[in-house]
């Protein structure tokens, strides 16, 4: 079975999408990644889709849910990469991406993440623990 993978780089968790999503790939990352911020008490999600030209209403479903979910579980929720075309097609389709914020890039997404949820407590005591 395919899988996206989810990277988890401190309290943040990261997922690049490559490839195009066909349904049963999109609901296996939706659930994946609940999982992972109950399981690690992720505090951001960062979801790049600048590898995707098309969003269709499913996966701009998902996609909502995943920050739905997420703001549950309090974690932020960053989408970055959106093509242009992806992004007339959401507002098209009148999808609005309720608990997902947006960014242009990775770089400023992880700031906007930073700036959300604030300072990551445990890499903060790893710089002030001695070696």
């Amino acid at each position: 079975m395919d899988r996206i993978p989810i990277l988890r780089m401190g309290n943040l968790l990261l997922v690049t999408i490559q490839i195009d999503l066909y349904d049963r790939l999109a609901t296996n990352l939706e659930s994946d990644l609940v999982q992972m911020v109950s399981k690690t008490q992720a505090k951001g999600v960062l979801i790049d889709i600048s590898a995707l030209s098309i969003v269709d209403s499913f996966m701009g479903r998902i996609l909502g849910n995943i920050g739905s979910m997420s703001k549950i579980l309090d974690a932020e929720t960053v989408v970055v990469g959106m093509q242009p075309a992806v992004a007339i097609t959401l507002i098209e389709l009148g999808l609005e991406l309720k608990g997902v914020h947006t960014a242009l890039n990775v770089e400023k997404g992880m700031e906007l993440l930073r700036i959300k949820i604030g300072p990551d407590e445990e890499t903060d005591s790893d710089e002030d623990s001695p070696e």
